[in-house]
């Protein structure tokens, strides 16, 4: 069993590599004994499809998705979601998942198509929606068009501690930064929650422009105006076709 490194951008590939130098060779010595884990050894480096070159903004999570029909190696991108809509607002897929819901909602709201003191269902499902996209997979495509790069801090979600995959990737964060702040330096990083702190303990990251928010778990986050102002001339949303 290895990890599957056809999926990375060729881009990428040297990159990935050398920071996975860093990571504890025994840890990596279990994963490959025990794969059951998440989003598995087929998906950890799919988030490196993006090509390099392309590379504008790493958007990071936290860690895969703790159910297999879900985790798919991209953050925030859950891959049992496929409608975001339905006639009554949100699909229910999207409801049940907090922090996407949230985000949508932010989108919502970024777009104009929503008053601050209405982002309920009914309002959402008032809405002609004909001129947004229809799935979740076109939202991660138009981040993917623009450049967006979606990485979990940790890779894996295992039977251990969260704790201790974290902890585990964390030099492989802080090398893979250094590499993309000699080849990319104008990156920007996107920090949402207690995440930040482990980030910016990274020397690497003060190179990049940072942009902090709390966890789009949290309500506020729907409202926050920094998170809003930065994706409001990004029209996610909008269907281009």
């Amino acid at each position: 069993m290895t990890f599957n490194t056809s999926v990375i951008d060729p881009s990428w590939l040297p990159l990935v590599q050398s920071a996975l130098e860093a990571v504890s060779s025994d840890y990596k010595l279990s994963l490959l004994k025990d794969p059951n884990w998440l989003p598995g050894p087929n998906a950890i480096f799919n988030a490196f499809s993006l090509p390099l070159t392309q590379l504008k903004v790493i958007l990071f999570g936290e860690s895969p998705y703790p159910r297999a029909i879900s985790a798919n190696g991209y953050a925030f991108y859950d891959a049992s979601v496929g409608n975001l809509w339905s006639e009554s607002g949100l699909s229910k897929a999207v409801n049940r998942a907090t922090s996407l819901r949230n985000i949508i909602k932010l989108l919502l709201l970024a777009e104009g198509a929503l008053a601050a003191d209405n982002v309920s269902q009914a309002a959402i499902a008032a809405l002609d929606k004909s001129k947004f996209i229809q799935t979740l997979p076109e939202l991660f495509a138009a981040l993917k068009q623009r450049g967006f790069l979606l990485l979990n801090a940790s890779l894996v979600l295992s039977h251990k501690p969260v704790q201790i995959d974290s902890k585990a990737w964390q030099p492989f964060m802080a090398k893979l930064l250094a590499l993309i702040a000699e080849r990319a330096p104008k990156t920007e990083l996107l920090l949402w929650g207690r995440l930040a702190q482990v980030i910016d303990s990274f020397p690497a990251s003060h190179h990049f422009r940072r942009h902090y928010a709390e966890h789009p778990y949290n309500l506020s986050f729907i409202h926050n105006p920094d998170v809003l102002a930065y994706f409001k001339p990004l029209h996610l949303l909008r269907r281009t076709n």
